[in-house]
């Protein structure tokens, strides 16, 4: 299926530091893809599942379980993108992180970070707008 209505992609930042989230609607649940630098690949898998909170049943929170792929690291970004997904738009997530720079220094690692976060939010807007 390659209707619009059901995918949607961003993207943030400048190459070769530009991350892409690509989202697909399957039926009231999301699969989302960010990846970005020169060797994009699945780094970690994180699943969302949203619940009541534990202080306040009347807000939703989520849970997250994450498996990482032996020597990546993007296990902390794809658990921290499917709850907050989760918990927000009160959807079950699925998400797949992988990103590569060669030779990447800590203020890049920075930049990918800033990235990540600004397409989080942007995400979160278009879903809302796109499919409520």
């Amino acid at each position: 299926m390659d209707d619009k209505r059901y995918h949607l992609t961003l993207t943030e930042g400048a190459p070769p530091l530009q991350i892409r989230a690509e989202v697909c609607l399957i039926g009231n649940d999301l699969v989302v893809t960010i990846s970005g630098g020169a060797k994009p690949h699945v780094g970690a898998v994180a699943v969302g599942i949203p619940r009541p909170s534990l202080d306040d049943p009347d807000i939703v929170s989520a849970t997250a379980s994450v498996f990482a792929m032996i020597g990546h690291k993007e296990d902390d970004l794809a658990r921290n993108m499917a709850r907050v997904l989760a918990a927000k738009l009160n959807r079950t997530v699925v998400i797949t992180v992988g990103i590569h720079v060669d030779k990447i220094s800590a203020e890049e690692i920075g930049d990918i970070e800033g990235s990540c976060n600004r397409l989080l939010e942007n995400l979160l807007e278009m879903i809302k707008k796109m499919w409520g």
